[in-house]
């Protein structure tokens, strides 16, 4: 089993244990059918909009924990968000590219 701490951005904090087959759309599911009382103020309408944040990044919800690598016996942080999109994988890395290609031009006289 794996011990997830997960973060509301309100601060308020409840954790979970899930298997390594669980993916983030799953642990959303679980977590939205068995809401913890205290984080009533901040009910969703729907499990499909909860959106897990690891490292940083936004997991998409077929990721796996085991993919993750995660460890057993230890408790991993994550964030729980309500967003109902998630943004394109890498946006802003592409953003950075085209900023740089627009920067390598130059003019011959």
């Amino acid at each position: 089993q794996i011990n997830l701490r997960l973060i509301l951005v309100s601060g308020k904090t409840k954790e979970f244990l899930f298997s390594p087959n669980d993916s983030a759309a799953d642990i959303a599911k679980h977590v939205y059918d068995n809401w913890p009382m205290d984080w009533e103020e901040e009910q969703v309408s729907s499990p499909n909009i909860l959106r897990l944040i690891y490292q940083g990044r936004f997991l998409h919800g077929n990721v796996t924990l085991g993919a993750l690598k995660l460890p057993f016996g230890k408790t991993t942080v994550m964030h729980l968000v309500a967003r109902e999109t998630l943004p394109e994988p890498n946006s802003q890395g592409q953003r950075n590219r085209e900023k740089t290609r627009e920067s390598n031009c130059c003019v011959i006289l």
